[in-house]
């Protein structure tokens, strides 16, 4: 059994496979991460391989606790991977985005795969059929969007989403969701339809915390998949077991 994990900037999220199969999957704050650790192998006692993934520096009782469980591969620029990479700066490219490539690679086999992460950021990543890594975008998430609106200038408050009717706002408020929301949106719609344009046949994946709220707002024919990384993460594992 595998025991994947993805540390981001205020949660982890865990998922353990038995080989390709999802057993469970959950989330935690970053501050319970060792207590995780502990109840999971509690629980899953034969879990043999673990992945980190970390978009920020890893603390080295991190790693050495889950060491004590099983073999821990820590994922880096330096792994191995399983598509042909042409990003300009590999050594700059989030693991995260690693991760999500990799789950396109093995779901979509010979595809033209066009892969949005919507989070802390956005993310697009595209794959073609050759296996070709190209690179995408990356543009503020739908929260950074709100948090910038409120730091940024003296009068305008801190929101949280909303959903919202129409796309012309009649109170502060009104506007600055349908700023964000309609905004967002708009570039989801956009960006897809440029693919779309180059690329006549596209698979399109929309994942990360925030794809459930956009995904029955978009036109576009897509396909939501909230554990996509962590499908990642394991074939990465699989892919660099010794």
């Amino acid at each position: 059994m595998n025991l994947v994990v993805d540390i981001g900037n205020t949660l982890v999220k865990y998922a353990v496979y038995d080989k390709n199969r999802l057993v469970v999957g959950h989330s935690c704050e970053c501050n319970f991460f060792l207590s995780m650790v502990k109840e999971i192998f509690e629980v899953y006692p034969k879990i043999e391989h673990a992945l980190i993934a970390s978009v920020k520096n890893l603390e080295n009782k991190e790693y050495e606790v889950l060491s004590l469980f099983c073999k821990v591969h820590l994922l880096s620029h330096n792994s191995n991977i399983p598509f042909v990479n042409k990003y300009a700066t590999p050594e700059s490219l989030g693991i995260d985005r690693i991760a999500l490539v990799t789950a396109a690679f093995y779901n979509y086999p010979k595809t033209n795969v066009l892969v949005i992460d919507a989070g802390t950021c956005v993310t697009y990543d595209f794959i073609n059929e050759k296996k070709e890594y190209f690179g995408g975008a990356i543009s503020p998430g739908m929260m950074m969007r709100y948090k910038a609106m409120n730091n940024l200038t003296a009068k305008l408050p801190l929101l949280s989403p909303e959903s919202t009717d129409g796309f012309i706002g009649d109170s502060t408020e009104s506007c600055m969701h349908i700023g964000v929301i309609n905004g967002l949106v708009q570039e989801l719609e956009g960006v897809i339809n440029q693919y779309r344009e180059r690329f006549k046949f596209l698979t399109v994946i929309l994942t990360g915390g925030d794809a459930h709220f956009f995904a029955k707002r978009l036109k576009n024919s897509i396909f939501a998949n909230s554990k996509f990384l962590l499908e990642g993460l394991n074939y990465l594992l699989e892919y660099n077991k010794s």
